[in-house]
């Protein structure tokens, strides 16, 4: 297995989350490319993972956190790591110790760039980027915000322990409109997805719904709302994971706009 810096020849693979056979990555759109060519800019750092037939089979993208989603400093911030598991494609390369491997030259290379420690979210439940899994690697939790954790590994002893930026304001409504607010970072197809299945879904409604888009990769924009990728109809958050299909988006939003007056 060898571990690389991301380069050229590789972008569209992990643009896709080296998911290039899956068509609901292609429903994703081009956010994570042009959320790549922002924040590559501001120090985000991505590791692949190839196989002996050099094809992406794991990734690790991590960047300061003080251009994250996350409040801390002198730190670099894990968005997510991801060994492909799936039969399609370049087939399942889980449980080779692979995760393992890219984390650990992500920790070497932010402590070679000066960071003070490295943080990671992770849930407590057992699905993706699991908490656990960070733990049992020396991370120690931070913060908690619902089944989320926030997870970290000092590098140093003056290292300042990071946590959640949490939401600031409710999402509005407004009288005689169905409103959607698409809240859009960017960095994760799984989100774009849901923003673009949500945009095609309003489309079909006319001027009876209000597509309210707020992007997040700026960061004031993050700051004000503490909210990162989100989807609320009427001021009411949709369950995201799994991304909610396009059909039961036009449904969910239908019953709003009959029960308009």
């Amino acid at each position: 297995m060898q571990i690389i810096d991301l380069e050229p020849a590789y972008y569209q693979t992990y643009f896709n989350c080296l998911e290039d056979w899956s068509d609901e990555m292609k429903e994703a759109g081009g956010h994570k490319a042009c959320w790549y060519d922002k924040y590559k800019e501001k120090g985000l750092r991505v590791k692949l993972a190839l196989n002996e037939i050099k094809q992406a089979v794991g990734m690790i993208q991590y960047l300061p956190i003080e251009h994250s989603v996350v409040d801390g400093h002198e730190l670099y911030f894990i968005l997510c790591i991801w060994v492909h598991g799936h039969k399609e494609g370049v087939g399942n390369a889980q449980g080779q110790g692979i995760g393992e491997q890219l984390l650990t030259a992500a920790e070497h290379d932010a402590a070679s760039r000066g960071a003070k420690g490295m943080a990671a979210w992770g849930l407590w439940l057992p699905f993706w980027m699991k908490a656990s899994w960070f733990k049992k690697h020396g991370y120690k939790k931070a913060d908690r915000d619902s089944i989320s954790l926030l997870v970290w590994k000092p590098f140093s002893e003056d290292a300042a322990q990071p946590s959640w930026v949490r939401p600031k304001k409710s999402v509005p409504t407004r009288s005689g409109k169905v409103v959607v607010t698409a809240f859009i970072n960017g960095w994760c197809p799984s989100q774009n997805v849901i923003f673009e299945r949500a945009k095609r879904a309003c489309s079909t409604f006319g001027d009876k719904v209000l597509f309210d888009i707020i992007d997040t990769s700026e960061k004031e924009n993050f700051l004000e709302w503490g909210i990162s990728d989100g989807l609320f109809i009427d001021g009411k958050k949709v369950f995201s994971g799994p991304p909610p299909s396009y059909e039961k988006l036009v449904k969910t939003v239908a019953k709003k706009v009959k029960s308009l007056r």
